[in-house]
């Protein structure tokens, strides 16, 4: 029987408290956090970015613990070298082009690969990993969750600042990574030795030198037998991180579940799937999204709330209920990039935005 278990990596904005501004933390909360929690603390390829990743968890509850002793340990440690932390898609007004580079072969590579579009993308993700018994089962369940990838997006959406404007979109952190290659929503494979060719031939042509290089927001990782979701912008709550952790889980269970009774969900292209994605990334929960078996287009909200019904079976057994409870609070207080507008437009101020993200941050984190 497969477990489904979990990991987490979020990224989080270092900013300093006086200016509000992005700023280099020259690696010393990174060096500090190792002490403590070893290699789950790392640095990125900006210095105004620290990651954090859970060991694997198996439940949500187990998930929730470590994600919330994480964030405490890196606040805690930023405060002591005077900084603060913040958890959102982008910054609301920071350029990326006063942010340093970290010294690493692997960043000077991409950089000098993919030049403004590496050092122009200053954003911030959430990374759910769902353990599988095999990468055969998981090409086919990440084949067909492909399509709810928008609907959780849409609730995950934290991102509608860049160099203080105001985008328009709810994520524009999407439109940002959109510059590199090999990201946004993949195209089936119809078995693992598919993908691992694809993979091979990437490689034998020098397109990369590893699976790592692929960048989509979702894939069977190239090391663990994990599926990695990676479409959702860094939340503000750790609530709503735990949420989406719950609802992937919760659609890698029940399309499991599915398969064991010989069914399955439709696979549907890449095309179709990406209309969604970019509705998700412009409206967040406040357009709609196209239900492609109906043809027609639908309530966001109401979508989700079908969602919510559609794993509802499996959520029980893992234990996840409280967590994806959580969702009817994000349909009923907004998003974070819903929250962050409003606070904007009550303020007219971005300094504002940044305090009230970095107080939102530490909510339940201990």
């Amino acid at each position: 029987m497969n477990e489904f278990t979990l990991g987490i990596e979020e990224e989080y904005m270092v900013i300093d408290p006086v200016t509000r501004e992005l700023t280099s933390h020259e690696q010393k909360i990174v060096e500090a956090a190792q002490k403590i929690h070893k290699d789950q603390v790392k640095a990125e390829m900006h210095q105004a970015v620290v990651e954090v990743g859970t060991g694997i968890c198996k439940t949500t509850t187990e998930a929730r613990e470590e994600i919330s002793q994480l964030r405490y340990t890196v606040s805690q440690l930023a405060g002591e070298q005077g900084l603060r932390i913040g958890a959102a898609g982008t910054h609301p007004f920071s350029h990326w082009e006063k942010q340093l580079i970290t010294e690493h072969p692997r960043y000077n590579e991409i950089v000098n690969e993919l030049q403004e579009a590496a050092r122009s993308n200053l954003i911030f993700g959430l990374h759910v990993h769902v353990g599988f018994q095999s990468r055969e089962l998981a090409i086919h369940i990440a084949n067909q969750v492909r399509y709810f990838l928008p609907h959780v997006f849409a609730l995950s959406t934290n991102s509608p600042f860049w160099e203080s404007r105001n985008t328009g979109y709810k994520s524009f952190r999407t439109k940002i990574f959109d510059k590199f290659p090999r990201t946004g929503i993949p195209d089936i494979f119809n078995s693992i030795e598919d993908y691992d060719n694809y993979v091979k031939l990437l490689i034998k042509t020098n397109c990369m030198d590893n699976a790592k290089k692929i960048w989509w927001d979702i894939r069977v990782h190239p090391f663990f037998d994990t599926v990695e979701f990676r479409i959702c912008d860094c939340p503000m709550l750790i609530d709503e991180t735990m949420a989406f952790t719950a609802l992937f889980q919760a659609l890698c269970a029940k399309l499991y579940k599915l398969r064991l009774q010989n069914m399955e969900f439709i696979s549907y292209s890449r095309a179709l799937i990406n209309e969604n994605k970019w509705r998700a990334a412009r409206y967040g929960i406040d357009g709609n999204l196209i239900d492609f078996g109906k043809e027609m287009e639908v309530n966001c909200r109401n979508l989700i709330l079908e969602l919510l019904d559609f794993v509802d079976d499996v959520v029980d057994d893992l234990g996840c209920r409280d967590d994806i409870n959580y969702v009817h609070k994000i349909l009923e207080h907004g998003t974070g990039a819903d929250r962050q507008l409003a606070v904007y437009q009550q303020t007219g101020n971005f300094e504002a935005v940044v305090d009230y993200i970095t107080t939102q941050t530490l909510i339940g984190a201990k």
